[in-house]
């Protein structure tokens, strides 16, 4: 059964850090690039950043240098570590293949605010 649960989100300060979690099942985790990806209140899914299959990270111009995306292949996970983070990071924060499949999990949700 296809599965991916997020977690890790909070409530957090500007400057402050997180890290998010990806726990996938039945995706074939290791043979696909996988992406985080985040919904802001009022616009559209964005991609924040990609994963290839051998650990090669991109990021969108919004989180470059910031967030550090990395995967575990043996426990099928997918961090995401953000750091000095801004009022405008906060949104559901999903991981997925990339490019994305049909299947979301619920997210996690990241709210930056002082």
């Amino acid at each position: 059964q296809e599965q991916l649960v997020e977690s890790g989100g909070g409530m957090v300060r500007p400057g402050d850090s997180l890290r998010l979690s990806c726990v996938t099942s039945g995706i074939g985790f290791s043979a696909n690039a996988m992406g985080w990806y985040r919904q802001a209140p009022g616009k559209q899914r964005e991609l924040v950043a990609v994963s290839s299959t051998g650990g090669i990270a991109t990021y969108s111009d919004s989180v470059q240098g910031r967030f550090i995306i990395s995967r575990d292949n043996g426990k099928k996970t997918l961090y995401l570590q953000m750091n000095n983070l801004k009022p405008e990071d906060t949104a559901l924060y999903y991981c997925n293949t990339f490019p994305a499949e049909e299947l979301w999990g619920q997210g996690t949700l990241v709210t930056v605010s002082s």
